[in-house]
This record gives structure tokens, C-alpha cells and sequence, in this order.
């Protein structure tokens, strides 16, 4: 792994996260997802799922998150959880109803990440993935094993 390349790829969407066109914005953010485990790719991603201006910023980033379906992305959606406004928690929460909703397995080892992360030691990231637990405790999967 190149890291150096990784850490440009994160700066660039970073910055494309900043452009004045929600479609770069969030492209950018569902792309960036992809590097959620490097640190610094935490805080823009922080922002765009919290996008003030637009919400189809927020669904496009959480979903690319939590399509990871690891503690890196359902951490950064916790973490915004924590702090989203019941609009911006409307669109995380349909973004965490479409990716759980079909495969139990998928749903159940989300819901083991979350009762992990909620032990984290900052509150507020604890806090968001209690939340973000609840979300998920919601949801009847489609397809269970047989």
C-alpha cells in the first residue's frame, strides 16, 4: 500500500468536498468513504455527512460509510450521529435502512460493532453509536440464513 498516494487521494477529495456543486460534493464524499480508516480523511468526511447544504450530501456519504460495514465507517456515522440535527438524522437513517435492511449477517455484525463503539471513551462518539444502535435495532432484515 502506498500510503503517500493514499494521502493525496484523501487531500483531493477533500478538496472536491469543498466545491461549490453538490454533485462534486457528494461524489466526493462517497468516494472518500473508501479511506475512512485514515485519519485524515475523518474530518472531511465528518463534514460532508453533515453538509448544511444539502442533504443528498449526507445520504450519498453515510451510505458509502456504512457500506463498509466496519468500525471505521459506522464510527464517523456514529460520530455524526451524535450531533445531527433531526433532518440530517432523517437521511443517515434512511442511508443505514438501505444498507442493513436485506442480509441478517450484515445487521447483526453491525449491531455487535455498535455495542463496541458505544464503549468508546469519548462520550460523544459513544453517544452516536448508542443512537446509531437504536437505528439499527429497528430494522427487520429481509434475507436471514437458512
Amino acid at each position: 500500500m502506498d500510503r503517500d498516494l493514499r494521502r493525496a487521494v484523501v487531500v483531493t477529495l477533500g478538496e472536491l468536498g469543498r466545491s461549490d456543486d453538490w454533485r462534486d460534493r457528494a461524489d466526493a464524499g462517497h468516494s472518500l468513504a473508501g479511506f475512512a480508516e485514515m485519519q485524515e480523511a475523518v474530518e472531511p468526511l465528518l463534514g460532508l455527512v453533515l453538509e448544511p447544504g444539502d442533504t443528498f450530501v449526507t445520504r450519498q456519504t453515510a451510505e458509502g460509510l456504512l457500506r463498509r460495514k466496519d468500525r471505521a465507517g459506522l464510527t464517523i456515522v456514529a460520530s455524526a450521529l451524535a450531533v445531527a440535527n433531526d433532518n440530517h438524522a432523517d437521511w443517515i437513517h434512511t442511508a443505514i435502512v438501505d444498507v442493513f435492511s436485506i442480509f441478517s449477517d450484515d445487521l447483526d455484525e453491525a449491531l455487535r460493532l455498535c455495542e463496541e463503539i458505544s464503549g468508546d471513551a469519548d462520550d460523544h462518539v459513544a453517544r452516536g453509536a448508542r443512537r446509531l444502535h437504536e437505528s439499527l435495532a429497528d430494522i427487520e432484515p429481509v434475507l436471514r440464513p437458512s
